[in-house]
């Protein structure tokens, strides 16, 4: 698909109890299922505890959107491979019934491929790894000490090694690649 024939936002598979994760894909690079990796977001979010109803988002953008949001957001010129931007910690007040927005995933297959290549992991392998990333990412995970970093690639591998569509990946040093967020 062409990012200009996007439809916009659609939500993947999901049990109504367990939330919604929409996925949009603004990149051209690689042909994605994306019901596979709105699948596996939705399964670490249930996994950490997210209580339903919630909805997060999965976008899959090109290398100069990736570029423009990382400089944007994080002061840091070029592409990374996943950034995350968490909206509601939970603790924010709802109506009944009305969904916590958890945040959006933010993932550049070209940069995922790139990497992939250069850890000697397969594409999907590496796309696995940078959407359990964001998921916790979202959820208030960093890496920014090393303790920090150790803990959250334990829960990386945790999550990867439990789903059904990932196999757990090798980790890198220091527990994130420079460039994850």
């Amino acid at each position: 698909m062409t990012p200009d024939a996007d439809p916009g936002p659609r939500p993947g598979p999901t049990p109504a109890d367990s939330g919604v994760v929409a996925v949009t894909d603004r990149q051209g690079d690689l042909a994605l299922a994306t019901d596979r990796w709105a699948e596996l977001l939705r399964r670490v979010l249930v996994a950490e505890g997210v209580v339903a109803p919630w909805e997060a988002g999965l976008w899959f953008v090109d290398a100069d959107r990736m570029a423009t949001l990382n400089a944007d957001h994080r002061g840091v010129e070029g592409p990374t491979d996943v950034l995350a931007f968490g909206a509601d910690d939970g603790s924010a007040l709802r109506a009944d019934g009305e969904p916590r927005l958890v945040g959006d995933v933010v993932i550049c297959p070209a940069v995922a491929a790139a990497n992939a290549a250069a850890h000697g992991r397969t594409v999907e392998d590496e796309l696995a790894l940078l959407v359990v990333h964001g998921g916790l990412h979202l959820l208030g995970y960093d890496h920014v000490d090393d303790g920090d970093a150790r803990q959250m690639q334990q829960r990386e591998q945790e999550l990867l090694a439990t789903a059904p569509m990932a196999a757990p990946v090798a980790a890198t040093a220091a527990g994130a690649s420079a460039g994850r967020s």
